[in-house]
Formats: C-alpha cells, sequence, structure tokens
C-alpha cells in the first residue's frame, strides 16, 4: 500500500484515538512506518535501476546526455582559474572579457532558456516514464 507524502502522522493519529490497548496501538504504528520505509525503499531502488540502465545504453546520445551537460558546467566553473589569472595580470581585461561574457549570456532571448529548459526536462521526463513503463531499456 502506497502513502502519500505526509498522510503517516495523521494516521499514527487516528490509530491513537481508535485503538485503546497500548501494545496494539504500537503494533499498529509499527506496521504503519514499516509500510512507510519499504516504499521509500522501493522508489530508491527504481532511481538507480533508471540510473544503471540509462548509464549502461548502447545509444551514446543517451548514455552521454547527462555526463556532456555536467563537463560543460564543469568548464565553465574551470574557466575561473584562467580568469583569476588574467585577473591578476591584466585587470582591465578580465573585466572586459567578463563584461563580455555577461553581455552574450543575456543577449540569449529569455524563450531560448526556457526552450532548452522545456527540452531537458520533457527529455527527462519521458525517459523516466519509458523505463517505468518499461519500454525503453
Amino acid at each position: 500500500m502506497a502513502f502519500p507524502d505526509g498522510l503517516i502522522s495523521p494516521l499514527a493519529r487516528i490509530i491513537d484515538r481508535i485503538l485503546p490497548d497500548p501494545q496494539a496501538r504500537d503494533a499498529a504504528k509499527l506496521a504503519l512506518l514499516k509500510m512507510e520505509s519499504d516504499q521509500e525503499l522501493e522508489a530508491i531502488r527504481t532511481q538507480l535501476s533508471a540510473i544503471t540502465i540509462e548509464a549502461q545504453s548502447a545509444d551514446p546520445w543517451t548514455s552521454r546526455a547527462r555526463p556532456a551537460f555536467l563537463y560543460v558546467i564543469y568548464a565553465l566553473l574551470l574557466w575561473s582559474i584562467p580568469m583569476g589569472v588574467i585577473a591578476a595580470v591584466r585587470p582591465e581585461t578580465a573585466e572586459a572579457i567578463a563584461r563580455g561574457m555577461n553581455a552574450y549570456l543575456n543577449g540569449i532571448p529569455e524563450s531560448l532558456y526556457a526552450l532548452f529548459a522545456t527540452g531537458y526536462l520533457g527529455y527527462t521526463a519521458a525517459r523516466t516514464w519509458g523505463k517505468v513503463k518499461g519500454v525503453d531499456r
């Protein structure tokens, strides 16, 4: 039996009201907590199996989509090292580079960012749905 989030506490209060025997009440609460932990464990198993299946996919676009996105983020973060050196040697050059990067990123239309986010989230949701249904392996 799957419980929606936040349902355990109200059920425990109902158990307190309807079961007068303290031992029966404790046994019912223990069973309720066990069902909740089993549900959480199954959710974690499902998530891990989806990640494992995706990582083992023969399709290079599927198995490398997330790492490729992370590499872009890593590159942006690592760019701070040469920018720090440039700022130490020629602060005006580093400031000009930063202004140029900001101008470029601010020049990208908001709708393009929204399109990217929608596509990325839609892809993730579709892959997850396919794995849950057993269509994607």
